[in-house]
């Protein structure tokens, strides 16, 4: 069996990186690529990217085009492109996307809809 690769993304490439120290509760929303690294809770919608670092914890409900995760999420992941476990990744939720890479080792608890999102009913 192909080992699977996922390419991480290089942070200085983003405009807006939520700092390990920082935590937000509530419902968050943005359009361009973003990065957590502190502690998220509540609702996360996006037009564009989100990426899930190694220590981060999040829980809540995310919507955006590609979800790309290397750390701690409990709670339903939507990707209108394609969400992304890396090996230290670990998620706790359903997982709906037109294609899902998941390398080996990460942890996933859910179920896997490998189809667009209906994002209307997300909203």
């Amino acid at each position: 069996m192909t080992e699977v690769q996922i390419t991480a993304i290089d942070e200085e490439q983003l405009d807006t990186v939520l700092a390990v120290d920082v935590e937000f509760a509530g419902e968050m929303v943005f359009t361009k690529p973003l990065m957590i690294k502190g502690k998220v809770s509540g609702i996360v919608r996006s037009e564009s990217d989100l990426y899930i670092d190694e220590k981060a914890v999040v829980e809540a409900d995310i919507v955006a085009n590609v979800v790309s995760v290397k750390g701690n999420v409990k709670g339903n992941i939507s990707a209108r492109e394609k969400v992304e476990l890396f090996a230290c990744a670990s998620v706790d939720g359903d997982v709906t996307a037109p294609q899902v890479t998941m390398e080996t080792g990460c942890h996933f608890n859910g179920a896997c809809r490998m189809m667009a999102p209906k994002l209307d009913a997300l909203a």
